[in-house]
Parts: C-alpha cells; sequence; structure tokens
C-alpha cells in the first residue's frame, strides 16, 4: 500500500513529496501496532523532508508527532508538506540528541515510537552548495545546522595532520588516511582548500592508481568522514539512542536506519544493552527486575530489498535495526 493510498481524500492536497522515504513500508510495519487505534506520540528524530512523518500521520488519524532536525531548511520545507497535520505535529529545531529536553518543554512524558533515519539527506546531497557531494564543486561547508559551527573549509585548513588523518581513519575508515592527510598539508601550505572538487581531486592523487580503479569514488571516505567530525554525528547517536529508549513506554517500538558500519554498531550495542537478561548465571530462575528491558524485533540488521533498492537507490547501504521495549527499567 503507498503513501497515498493511506490518505483521506481532503489530505490528499500539497505539493508531490520530492524525494522517497527509505525502506517506508518496513518502518510504517515495525511502528505501526505500537501507534494504532489509540491516542499516541512518536518522535521523528531526523525528520529531513518529513517523507516518513508524513506517512506516519497519515496511517494514524490519533498520532501527536514531534519531528526534530537540525536542518533549517529541511525543517521550513516539512512545516509545509505536513501542513495539514499542524494540530497534531511538533516540529523543532533541535539535533536529536536533545530528544529528552524537547520532550520536557513539550509536557510529553513518554513516547510509543521513535524514528531515527541517520546520515546526510536526499535534500543535503542535492543541493550543491551544502558541499556534502564530491562529485558537484561548492564551498567545503557539510554542516547540517548552517547557522552555527566548524565547517569542513575549517577541518581542513587548520587540523594538524596527525588530528586530520584520525579523522579520515576512523570516522571514514579510509586506508590512506595518512597519505591524504599529508597531500592536504601540503597544499594548505600553499593555499587554503575552499572547494570540493579541489579536496576530492587531490584525494584521489594521493591514493595508489591500482586502488581508485575499485570501490566507488575514491573521496567518498573522506567525505564521509569530514562530515561526521563536522557535524559530530557519532556523539549524537552515542547518546541520542539510549536516551530515546529511556523515553518509550512499555510496548513502544524504535526504529534505526544507519548507512555505515560506525552508526550501526552504536544502535547495535545500545539495543543488546537492554534486550540482555542479567540474572545471575548461578540462579536457577530469572529475576523480574533483571530481565531484559527490549526485545528486538530484527534479526541483525536488515538490508534494503533489491527492488526497493531499484526503487530508490540511497537505500543500497542502509541497515535497520528495530526493538519494542516490554519492561521499564527497575
Amino acid at each position: 500500500m503507498t503513501k497515498a493510498t493511506r490518505m483521506t481524500s481532503d489530505e490528499q492536497t500539497g505539493p508531490e513529496p520530492a524525494h522517497v522515504p527509505v525502506l517506508l513500508d518496513r518502518v510504517l510495519a515495525l511502528l505501526g501496532p505500537a501507534l494504532s487505534d489509540r491516542p499516541a506520540v512518536a518522535v521523528d528524530a531526523t525528520l529531513g523532508l518529513g517523507g516518513h512523518a508524513e506517512a506516519l500521520l497519515a496511517a494514524h488519524p490519533q498520532l501527536t508527532l514531534v519531528g526534530l532536525d537540525r536542518d533549517q531548511t529541511a525543517l521550513t520545507r516539512s512545516r509545509d508538506r505536513l501542513a495539514r497535520y499542524a494540530g497534531r505535529s511538533h516540529l523543532v529545531h533541535a539535533v536529536y540528541d536533545r530528544m529528552p529536553d524537547v520532550l520536557d518543554e513539550l509536557g510529553i512524558h513518554g513516547v510509543d515510537g521513535v524514528l531515527f533515519d541517520l546520515g546526510v539527506s536526499s535534500m543535503q546531497l542535492d543541493v550543491a552548495e551544502r558541499g556534502f557531494a564530491y562529485a558537484q564543486d561548492a564551498p567545503l561547508d557539510m554542516r547540517m545546522d548552517q547557522s552555527t559551527g566548524m565547517t569542513a573549509e575549517d577541518v581542513v585548513n587548520t587540523y594538524p595532520v596527525a588530528d586530520l588523518a584520525r579523522v579520515l581513519r576512523v570516522y571514514g575508515q579510509e586506508r590512506f588516511a595518512l597519505r591524504i592527510a599529508q597531500s592536504i598539508d601540503r597544499e594548505r601550505r600553499v593555499a587554503p582548500l575552499r572547494s570540493t572538487a579541489v579536496l576530492a581531486e587531490l584525494v584521489r592523487e594521493a591514493i595508489p592508481a591500482a586502488t581508485r580503479r575499485r570501490g566507488g569514488h575514491p573521496a567518498k571516505r573522506t567525505f564521509q568522514a569530514l562530515r561526521i567530525e563536522v557535524n559530530a554525528e557519532l556523539d549524537a547517536v552515542r547518546s541520542a539512542v539510549p536516551a530515546a529508549l529511556a523515553e518509550l513506554t512499555v510496548g513502544g517500538r524504535i526504529v534505526v536506519l544507519s548507512y555505515q558500519s560506525l552508526e550501526d554498531r552504536i544502535v547495535k550495542q545500545s539495543f543488546a544493552e537492554l534486550a540482555t537478561d542479567r540474572t545471575p548465571p548461578d540462579l536457577p530462575v530469572p529475576l523480574p527486575d533483571s530481565g531484559p528491558q527490549l526485545r528486538l524485533l530484527s534479526r541483525g540488521s536488515e538490508p534494503a530489498t533489491d527492488d526497493e533498492i531499484a526503487a530508490n537507490p540511497r537505500a543500497a547501504s542502509v541497515r535497520l535495526r528495530a526493538a519494542e521495549r516490554i519492561r521499564q527499567a527497575s
């Protein structure tokens, strides 16, 4: 069933959606049992262009949705897209690790569903001047919130070589991190690096020819690493996922879409921490206060299907994890 068929006739207004939400049907199916046929509250922690949020609001007429995004342009576009649901939605300019504060400010105590769609959004990739894409020339920005914080230009021009290599190695899993950092250092001694195209070409030349002929664009890992550093993405995920789990009521569900292994590992560990029985192994029966707090709803991390990837190529790297709260913390 498509999003449109879930809308009533008076809701089928407004502009045609500009993007295809990743794993939409799977997200709706996983969150549905926690949101259906009653007043419920869900948080879309990474609102983006509002595709998942719109479908959730259309599918659940009693749902109140809280949408968070650090990108003010995305928020503006989502407000337009979700205008028909203004009476039961709260759209807030905030990074997702501020979820507990936002809910407290709204007077909401406990939620029934949470969705994270991590990583860079379609809009951020497609708007060249944001500087996220190595295939288009633009200023080296990469900030998800362009109103604050350092840019990728700041990182490549001011970080010591050792720190820059660490960022590329840890966040980009780049084998040639030191070579690239040294190449950047030689270039910036001549003139500051300001262009995505110049950086992409510099990275390409720094990587051995035999390596750059395989595995996609040679600058892909460097751009990922810079984006993660600029936006402190992994730090936000480390604090936001446990905080979101703490907000879930019993029966509430969480779905997380990750696009690279570092994010997925954090989500896996956060879920496992609460899905484990803590009863001491020498006791014959489980202790009620030591039992699991979560039930995992996905077997490991789920990839997109071939049909999903064909319809939406950006789903190729997605990994989904989902869980349901079955017991509150003691």
